[in-house]
């Protein structure tokens, strides 16, 4: 069977869906692994490299996808009148497609995907089992998103995050903040620690609390009964109270008055980003003070950011970033690839060279969008169809949001 790995070609996508490790990882499965031609170059894969892993080296798209059984993504293929491929028609009838496809802001897409007889699996939807662990994209990009959100804040802030003694004078410690303590919310606190900051965290869910807590920050949140049982059994967080959101909120604005990096990470997938800083926040914060807001994206966790830009709003500097895991390329496609091989794998019978997928499973069924012409997720298909397969999901709406899922992105975006 034929691997293809294209050219990622959305602006400010610097990823790519396949290193040489995993290439060689595929290859022992039997397959058969096309790398299209300067795909891996902004992650420092250069075509020799892939060569030398085993795989072929194609010229363009259209010679990457032709005949391909599978396509390995990151981000989602551009359709007719988006770039200058039109990549969903490169796919052949009956091609399996997998990666990030951004079901929940991509409707259309998946009408296209149906059209063109394509099987595209959405691993942003991967569910939080412990078997699905190695292919969770969401917990992998976040991590590297995470961990950068403190290293731009700490490049934009005036002063080191660290106490420095110095014979003129002791520099005092920066003050740190991170706003949801997901897989990106848990990364920056342990980042901002390891720098040398004062760290203090806060989420919505009781369980976050000892995660913060063994990361050596203070947990901020407002303790009450409500509190406590603000997360369902499957660990997700629940849709708050006005009245406990008005006595956060208050507890926040103290709080934030007297910080000097705001990590922002709360994220829920397919809906806007929850406000957690506020324009009043912001005004009453430090001159020079940062805001690093990983929800850009999907409108911000402060309504003043601006995804892709970094400005600056009452003094305060605000960073949007769009795509915080393409600002770490090398290391956020290493992640994400063996992400995809561990997704891959168990669909591949290896003696006789071809897919074997099983539809009883649940990370396929709830990550498979279109199959045999139509669009299959109960999220995503026209409701008289979609009906049947949500009441059975233990995962309905019902049960409650999901946590933050600190950007991907994309994971393009980051979530946990």
């Amino acid at each position: 069977m034929k691997v293809a790995i294209p050219r990622e070609r959305r602006t400010g996508e610097t990823r790519v869906a396949a290193t040489p490790e995993s290439i060689k990882k595929l290859l022992a499965l039997g397959l058969s692994v096309h790398v299209e031609s300067g795909a891996g170059i902004a992650a420092g894969v250069t075509d020799a490299a892939y060569e030398k892993a085993g795989a072929t080296v194609e010229p363009d798209a259209a010679a990457t996808y032709a005949n391909a059984d599978v396509v390995l993504k990151v981000q989602r293929p551009l359709a007719k009148g988006e770039g200058d491929v039109d990549e969903v028609s490169l796919l052949k009838s009956g091609a399996v497609l997998i990666g990030a496809l951004a079901p929940y802001d991509a409707a259309d897409a998946l009408k296209l995907y149906a059209k063109q007889g394509v099987l595209a699996f959405s691993l942003e939807l991967i569910p939080r089992i412990t078997r699905a662990q190695s292919m969770d994209i969401l917990s992998s990009q976040a991590n590297l998103a995470g961990y950068m959100s403190v290293i731009q804040g700490a490049e934009c802030y005036g002063s080191p995050l660290p106490m420095m003694m110095t014979a003129a004078g002791t520099v005092p410690p920066a003050k740190v903040f991170v706003m949801g303590a997901g897989v990106a919310g848990l990364q920056a606190i342990a980042t901002a620690r390891r720098l040398g900051g004062i760290v203090s965290a806060t989420d919505v869910r009781p369980a976050s609390k000892e995660e913060v807590q063994s990361l050596g920050a203070n947990f901020i949140a407002v303790e009450d009964d409500e509190f406590k049982q603000a997360q369902t059994a499957g660990g997700y967080a629940k849709e708050m109270s006005a009245e406990y959101r008005a006595k956060q909120a208050a507890l926040i604005a103290e709080h934030i008055t007297k910080q000097d990096i705001v990590v922002c990470t709360a994220l829920i997938p397919g809906r806007p980003a929850p406000t957690l800083v506020t324009e009043d926040m912001v005004k009453t914060m430090k001159q020079g003070s940062v805001i690093v807001d990983l929800a850009a994206e999907r409108g911000g966790n402060c309504p003043l950011s601006k995804a892709g830009e970094t400005i600056v709003a009452h003094g305060v500097t605000i960073i949007g970033p769009a795509n915080m895991p393409a600002e770490l390329p090398a290391g956020s496609s290493g992640l994400y690839s063996r992400n995809l091989v561990a997704f891959l794998t168990p669909m591949v019978n290896k003696e006789a060279g071809a897919l074997a997928i099983n539809w009883d499973d649940e990370i396929i069924a709830k990550t498979v969008l279109t199959r045999d012409g139509a669009i299959v997720h109960p999220q995503f298909a026209p409701a008289e169809k979609a009906k049947p397969a949500a009441e059975k999901s233990a995962d309905s709406p019902a049960e409650g949001a999901p946590p933050a899922v600190d950007a991907p992105d994309q994971t393009g975006a980051p979530a946990s």
